[in-house]
């Protein structure tokens, strides 16, 4: 019994060696944790379970079947995270360069399934070279069950991606269909073709950084939802993160406690929005202010920056917040604005998470540019998430609030559920001047007419009474009491229950 017992021991020694110390070492010169010291950074201490730490690939071609690696690099198991079951695979890159084999997709799905079944949240590691060339169509097939099971998860369990190394060609897809993407910057880097493929293609010369790297994807494409400074912050983050999740869409959010009472007022926010209505003022300063112990995780902070989304907590439960940005684009919405809120309201949405939309949009943004790259249809991706949602929703205007831009952001009539505006709140079809400009077209040469017009538009539209007196509008509150009335809401919207009529699905304009 003893002599089997220390074959266990070796094997499991030999498992948790990967690909040797030697890889090890060059994957910690390059500022990377290996796929082991990833999840227990991760986990609570002592609690994961591995499975399949003894699976190798059955690959015999060009030499394969000399090279058997125990684990065949993936670590797949469970844990918790702050007391709360998860799934986690982490890809080793010191095996194979991570490369996806059969049996290490087998790996991945086997966690997935299981995930499925006990709900609970997949967390993937991704460190990897792409399919396992060596093994051919049979890596490919692999990888289409992992995306089978992406798609089977979507809105059922949350399904997190951490890009912590290479993510190229096919690979880029699983990350792809999960709820969020983080990346590791200089580390980490995604894209479909890389750069030396782009160069013989395209002829353009771009580094693995410039085409793929995190700042790029959580700046310029949007595809990444976060990117932080190294290995070690990127898992302590990401804890933090899953806090605000619930396991299933099954479950709420976890409450967690709070010593901020609900009923705090903040008398700074009565001076928030300036007099001048063309002046600009920086609203996560209202988020903070309002939210639990001004404590608010922006997701996407770097891309489409004329609009605000995260998460939050009020009277310790979680909240999303969607926000328009006075301080960029004047908080207009654009394509990337209304993609990237469109699919955080949707995700809310799925995971019976309430939303809370603080207003202040002067309309859609005008251009060639935005009507040739499709701001009907994109635009239209926010209003539909808005209007299919059924979580508690909470609508404050701080300001404008014009034209269709109105309607999208949580109106009223998109089944908002409580709409408060501030007394500095504009709701019209557009501005005063550009108003003025079309009802008294004939009398835009005298300038004294026209300020007299503009003055009677603004004392008629400026203001949340006329659509106060239809009902539009529950309640003109004060601005300091703003964390009060939303606290109330939610408490009065604890069982709300509504259903959309049964479909296979709807069709959102993608």
């Amino acid at each position: 019994m003893h002599e089997i017992i220390e074959q266990l021991d070796q094997k499991r020694e030999l498992a948790r060696l990967g690909g040797g110390q030697k890889r090890i070492d060059a994957q910690h010169k390059k500022g990377k944790l290996t796929a082991r010291e990833r999840i227990e950074l991760l986990l609570d201490e002592g609690t994961f379970e591995e499975w399949d730490m003894f699976k190798e690939h059955r690959c015999t071609d060009f030499g394969m079947g000399d090279t058997k690696i125990p684990s065949d690099g993936v670590v797949t198991g469970y844990g918790t995270v702050n007391g709360r079951m998860v799934f986690v695979f982490s890809q080793d890159f010191t095996v194979f360069g991570g490369a996806l084999s059969e049996a290490h997709a087998e790996k991945i799905c086997k966690i997935m399934d299981k995930a499925m079944q006990v709900g609970a949240p997949v967390i993937g590691l991704n460190d990897s070279g792409g399919a396992r060339i060596q093994e051919g169509v049979a890596a490919l097939g692999g990888y289409a069950e992992v995306f089978q099971r992406n798609v089977m998860a979507s809105g059922v369990i949350p399904q997190i991606s951490m890009i912590m190394g290479p993510c190229a060609g096919g690979a880029v897809y699983s990350p792809a269909m999960t709820d969020f993407i983080f990346m590791v910057k200089d580390t980490s880097y995604m894209f479909v073709t890389g750069p030396e493929v782009v160069k013989t293609v395209t002829h353009e010369e771009v580094t693995a950084e410039e085409l793929g790297g995190a700042v790029t994807h959580t700046s310029k494409s949007g595809v990444a939802d976060l990117a932080f400074e190294n290995d070690v912050d990127a898992l302590l983050m990401l804890r933090r993160f899953i806090n605000y999740l619930p396991l299933n869409n099954k479950e709420k959010a976890p409450i967690r406690p709070t010593p901020d009472p609900a009923d705090r007022l903040d008398l700074s926010l009565d001076t928030l929005v300036p007099d001048n209505p063309n002046k600009p003022y920086d609203i996560k300063e209202l988020i903070v202010k309002t939210v639990d112990d001004c404590d608010f995780f922006e997701i996407q902070p770097d891309h489409a920056k004329n609009i605000v989304i995260g998460f939050a907590r009020m009277e310790g439960q979680t909240v999303g917040i969607v926000a328009n940005q006075p301080m960029v684009m004047a908080g207009c919405l654009d394509i990337k604005s209304s993609i990237k809120a469109g699919r955080f309201v949707r995700f809310c949405d799925a995971f019976n998470i309430p939303i809370v939309t603080f207003v202040d949009v002067p309309g859609f943004m005008p251009g060639t540019a935005q009507e040739y790259g499709g701001i009907i249809k994109h635009g239209a991706k926010l209003l539909y998430a808005y209007a299919e949602c059924t979580v508690p929703k909470i609508t404050v205007i701080t300001r404008k609030a014009y034209g269709g831009a109105y309607d999208v952001m949580a109106s009223k009539h998109l089944r908002g559920d409580v709409n408060f505006a501030w007394p500095t709140a504009e709701i019209a079809v557009m501005g005063p001047k550009g108003a003025v400009e079309i009802i008294f077209r004939e009398e835009k040469n005298d300038p004294v007419k026209v300020a007299e017009r503009e003055a009677e538009y603004k004392a008629k539209f400026a203001n949340p009474f006329v659509a106060g007196a239809r009902g539009f509008i529950d309640d003109v509150i004060q601005p300091h009491e703003t964390r009060k009335r939303i606290c109330r809401s939610l408490v009065m919207l604890r069982n709300k229950k509504i259903e959309n009529p049964w479909r296979k699905h709807g069709n959102i304009p993608l």
